[in-house]
């Protein structure tokens, strides 16, 4: 019974760390431990049920195990806030005044897609109608709006012109664009390579979204080729 008790331990331990290293992408609404467990218990459950040689005592050890960790662990998280931090992790904000965080993105496994993705889901369309956002350590996406968004007259999806230094050939189609006219734009702005752009998005009505590495966000209009619409 003792071997059974440390072993479902070790495992717990195992999983919750792995958990905590895959970053946020990985979480749903729970917390990470609060995931292992239930990934856990699920396992844990269906192996003596599937299985008629392992004993069920085995099989009932071990959920009550998991059960006397999942105790501790919600003690531990009342009782020292570390402790909570470790374990469950903190959240972490993905864009703030100067634009979007490249390293908390990339320090929770996350790319311009992913934020992107979020923004949709929580109803924002365009990186500069938010003011801050952030991950929460279960993984939820949470957004505060900028009070001086300007008010648009025109609804425009805005769409990925470079990320992470690369064009997206799609979207200049789609755009009808293509690169010479967007150099032209970089020029413009004094920036000599689409390689130090971490991402520019570009919408119907002209307005362009550039940030690049370490470098505060820009919101301008362009005009945009004849025939440019979609």
């Amino acid at each position: 019974m003792g071997l059974i008790f440390l072993r479902t331990t070790i495992i717990f331990i195992a999983l919750l760390a792995v958990m905590r290293l895959m970053g946020k992408r990985q979480i749903g609404e729970m917390q990470p431990f609060e995931f292992v467990i239930t990934l856990l218990i699920a396992e844990l459950a269906c192996i003596p049920m599937a299985d008629i040689s392992i004993p069920l005592l085995y099989g009932v050890a071990s959920v009550v195990t998991i059960f006397f960790l999942h105790q501790l662990l919600l003690l531990f998280d009342l009782q020292c806030k570390p402790f909570k931090a470790v374990v469950g992790g903190k959240p972490s904000v993905v864009i703030n005044k100067n634009g979007i965080d490249i390293s908390q993105l990339k320090r929770n496994h996350l790319d311009l897609s992913d934020l992107i993705e979020s923004m949709r889901s929580a109803g924002y369309f365009s990186l500069d109608e938010v003011a801050y956002a952030l991950y929460e350590s279960s993984g939820q996406f949470t957004a505060m709006p900028r009070e001086d968004a300007p008010r648009e007259e025109k609804v425009s999806l805005p769409v990925v012109i470079i990320d992470d230094g690369k064009y997206d050939q799609k979207n200049l189609a789609l755009t009808k664009t293509g690169r010479a006219y967007f150099e032209r734009i970089l020029r413009e702005q004094h920036i000599r390579s689409a390689r130090s752009v971490f991402v520019l998005t570009l919408d119907g009505t002209g307005k362009i979204y550039l940030q690049c590495r370490g470098e505060r966000y820009r919101a301008f209009r362009v005009c945009l080729p004849e025939g440019s619409e979609w």
